[in-house]
């Protein structure tokens, strides 16, 4: 059994008749569910995963009124449930895992991953905020919620950045990865530097796949789950992947950068189907400042293209 099904599971058998019970008054406004930093949540746990940090648990989300006057007996209520369940259990917590699941205040909550209690309210919020911050904002499932102000800002989020924000990311991507890859793979493994080719083609790597979540409008996890992760987005996602398998497994220096220059010209070729450039350029860095120009907010639109 995965580890949100596990979780959802848990809730509708322990959670949900011990909140009915006792806190009737109170049941209605709770949030509940699994969201946040783990594996499961983001679908991705297996075996290796269940060493840590794994096993029956959920969230409950209150507002901060609530929480001020019922989450520590709410807790209390928690810590009593049943630590196995299913034949899974007891949830092994590690040192940094130890806040994973329990009662939360929505807006502290949220402020762990965004520093901030909602949705962003400017460019400025949204551009300081990292991307695999906003993913584990966002994964994960809410199972339970009837007050909705939880779920009201987790909707927020998953209308993704302003188009602006968007396209000032993909642009400062563009030059980066550019950069890494059709630049400087070349030059270093021409010179015999491995440290050097092998750091810009992981950077290239990263910075393309954070380019196909961009142009997908969703947030790029955690560096662990971001290529696997590509296999469910739709634009580009299973082609990008399999190109990168290809980059990284074969050691012949042409082969690479040939991988390269394939991936970058599927990147442009979505680039211009989105009229996002108009550029003739098989140079991906070429296309930054291009797609940046699009840009409607003039503070955005004159940054340093490099930096998003």
């Amino acid at each position: 059994m995965d580890g949100l099904t596990l979780a959802e599971q848990y809730f509708q058998a322990y959670g949900l008749p011990m909140i009915l019970k006792a806190f009737p008054l109170h049941a209605e406004r709770m949030a509940c569910g699994l969201v946040g930093d783990g594996s499961e949540c983001f679908g991705f746990d297996d075996e290796i995963s269940q060493d840590h940090d794994w096993g029956p648990g959920f969230c409950i989300w209150l507002s901060r009124d609530d929480y001020h006057g019922i989450g520590q007996d709410l807790m209390k209520g928690y810590e009593r449930l049943p630590r196995t369940f299913a034949g899974h259990g007891p949830r092994m917590k590690s040192k940094w895992g130890d806040d994973r699941v329990g009662v939360f205040e929505v807006g502290a909550f949220y402020s762990r991953f965004m520093g901030n209690g909602g949705v962003p309210r400017d460019n400025e919020e949204w551009m300081r905020i990292p991307e695999p911050a906003l993913a584990a904002a966002t994964n994960g499932k809410v199972f339970y919620d009837p007050l909705g102000e939880f779920t009201s800002i987790r909707n927020g989020l998953l209308h993704f950045y302003p188009d602006d924000v968007r396209l000032k990311k993909m642009a400062a991507r563009c030059m980066t990865a550019a950069q890494s890859g059709q630049y400087n793979l070349g030059r270093c493994l021409e010179r015999g530097d491995q440290f050097a080719a092998r750091y810009a083609e992981t950077k290239f790597c990263a910075d393309v796949i954070s380019l196909i979540f961009l142009l997908n409008r969703r947030y790029t996890p955690f560096y662990k789950w971001m290529n696997r992760a590509l296999l469910a987005l739709p634009r580009l996602g299973g082609e990008i992947h399999e190109r990168i398998g290809a980059l990284i497994q074969t050691s012949d220096s042409r082969s690479k950068l040939e991988q390269v220059d394939e991936i970058c010209s599927l990147i442009i070729a979505e680039l211009r189907a989105e009229g996002l450039t108009d550029s003739s350029s098989t140079f991906l860095l070429e296309h930054g400042p291009v797609v940046q120009s699009r840009i409607r907010n003039r503070d955005l639109r004159e940054r340093n293209v490099w930096i998003g």
